[in-house]
């Protein structure tokens, strides 16, 4: 075999083996999430459901923002529509959780598809007007309709899904069923990155002209890129309902989408775990810093602002660089 043969079947075999490693990240992590609760408490067990349940709507918008380069500002209008879908269903309509999750995807799909059109005429700012005006169309008619979602009394005695009989009940118990939900998800995201869309959607973050030139059906890609985004929203809303226990208005304001877009930026846009660490610095980072009181909110946004100017691309972007420098003086760039 030539020596450019030789070199071209070891650049093959690198990809692989940082998929294996990314997939057995997640594997991993999953199981040490699993263990993670025991002997924390129902409050700690909460706030890391809640920290997984927010990193799959960072996902979709990592995603759509990461990947496929669009702005969105809506990102927490998708997750009420799935919140209040599955609590309409469940409580309502006594519509099992599984079919209200499933249900509460195709909806927030269907609603990204349609909110996606604008994306084939418009881009950056006006795009993210766009969103804007839509997140704030939902949190009006999450507040104001009372007959459907109950106004600003919201819903309650949201019940938790069963699992093969298993009541889950127990803040233990669901945040177990979390894992195992992410890491389906994640795996699923996982896959479609490393898919021939997910290189369509990288090419078309890129440079569109030159994705178009290659034979990218732009248009599509980016219908796809929101909704696909979208779902991931309904499907963290969809989790975010049955954790809480109720929901009303607030958690799905325009305020809550700039902080999930903070979340994407601070934990490394277009990166496959930026969005479990931006979602750690926004949840779990804030309950870290409790002990200094009223002033745990300005340390917060000072961490996250020194973190952004040292390295806009984020945490994971610092991690890479870091790595990339460990390797250059250790002699393993080869």
């Amino acid at each position: 075999m030539s020596a450019p043969a030789v070199q071209n079947s070891a650049a093959a075999r690198r990809p692989a083996r940082r998929l294996d490693a990314a997939l057995i990240a997640l594997v991993l992590g999953a199981v040490v999430l699993w263990f993670a609760p025991v002997g924390m408490g129902r409050y700690g067990t909460y706030v890391l459901s809640l920290w997984l349940v927010m990193s799959i709507g960072v996902m979709g918008l990592n995603l759509t923002l990461g990947y496929a380069g669009q702005s969105s500002l809506a990102q927490a209008a998708f997750m009420g529509l799935g919140a209040y879908a599955t609590a309409i269903l469940t409580t309502k309509y006594g519509v099992s959780w599984y079919a209200a999750f499933g249900l509460s995807g195709l909806l927030t799909f269907a609603v990204g598809l349609l909110l996606g059109f604008p994306a084939l005429r418009v881009r950056t700012h006006y795009l993210a007007f766009v969103t804007l005006a839509f997140s704030t169309l939902i949190w009006l008619v999450l507040r104001n309709e009372q007959w459907l979602t109950g106004g600003v009394f919201g819903i309650s005695n949201i019940n938790r899904p069963e699992f093969f009989g298993i009541k889950l009940f127990g803040a233990l118990e669901f945040h177990r069923f979390v894992v195992v939900v992410t890491l389906i998800l994640s795996l699923a995201l996982w896959w479609l990155i490393r898919s021939p869309w997910g290189r369509a959607f990288t090419a078309l973050r890129e440079n569109p002209v030159r994705a178009a030139s290659l034979g990218v059906d732009t248009r599509a890609y980016t219908l796809l890129a929101f909704a696909i985004g979208s779902a991931y929203g309904g499907f963290a809303g969809s989790l975010y309902a049955p954790l809480v226990e109720f929901i009303d208005p607030s958690p799905f304001s325009l305020s809550q989408s700039l902080f999930l877009l903070l979340m994407v930026v601070a934990g490394g846009a277009g990166y496959l775990f930026g969005p479990f660490i931006g979602a750690l610095l926004g949840i779990v980072l804030p309950e870290w810093l409790r002990f200094a009181g009223s002033l745990y909110l300005i340390i917060f946004a000072t961490i996250v602002l020194a973190l952004l100017i040292v390295c806009p691309q984020g945490v994971s972007g610092l991690i890479e660089r870091g790595w990339a420098a460990l390797r250059r003086k250790t002699g393993g760039t080869r």
